[in-house]
């Protein structure tokens, strides 16, 4: 994701048993937090910024991303965007909160691409350090979840530069579907990368998660 004022995600849920486990949120006064065995996601708070700063401004994180804000009060200015956007029903942001941590290292968003988020585009950022520990696969099986069967979304889609094989693996890792590539469609520091294009369908998402563990829902 590559296109709001911070967009972590590639360069830009646990999973609920039967779709009809969770019924509906008023997401747009408070996001509902979803909690998996070894994290929660939660909306952002101000507290969260000195942590976001120090995970996602590092040069291995920030790569193949829009480049996030320099400063603590950066991040505050972009939380505040985030829950004014919620309100106005056009953007949602999770902070990642693993076990054990009270503030976020990371975030799962979406982007309505339609009135209603019947498609939107996701993304994620996370530290680095929880690169690898599973904590992706969870939390972003959490938040499709939370797409299909809170917000009502049909599709999703994601970006990833063509030389994030990182990126491009985790999408691939929980089933999203290669449908091209966008030649030059993503400008960082000078360059131009070509991005690959990734989606996944609400009904293949109920087929995936049919024998996947249930999360709840707060």
């Amino acid at each position: 994701m590559e296109k709001m004022p911070y967009q972590p995600g590639l360069e830009r849920a646990q999973t609920i048993a039967t779709p009809s486990t969770v019924t509906t949120s008023n997401w747009r006064v408070s996001l509902p937090v979803l909690a998996g065995d070894n994290f929660i996601l939660r909306e952002l708070r101000p507290d969260d910024a000195a942590t976001l700063l120090a995970m996602l401004s590092t040069e291995e994180v920030a790569r193949f991303i829009s480049p996030p804000p320099t400063t603590i009060e950066g991040f505050q200015t972009f939380i505040a965007w985030t829950l004014q956007q919620r309100e106005l029903g056009n953007y949602i942001c999770y902070g990642v909160v693993p076990s054990g941590m009270t503030t976020a290292i990371g975030l799962f968003q979406l982007r309505s691409l339609e009135p209603g988020f019947g498609s939107c585009e996701w993304g994620f950022a996370l530290g680095s350090a929880y690169w690898g520990t599973g904590l992706f696969v969870e939390g972003a099986r959490a938040l499709l979840t939370f797409g299909v069967d809170v917000l009502g979304t049909q599709r999703f889609e994601a970006r990833a530069a063509v030389a994030n094989g990182r990126g491009n693996g985790a999408l691939r890792k929980i089933g999203a579907v290669q449908e091209g590539v966008l030649r030059r469609s993503f400008l960082r520091s000078g360059q131009y990368y070509d991005q690959v294009l990734w989606s996944i369908l609400a009904e293949d998402w109920r087929l995936q998660r049919i024998e996947l563990p249930a999360i709840a829902v707060h």
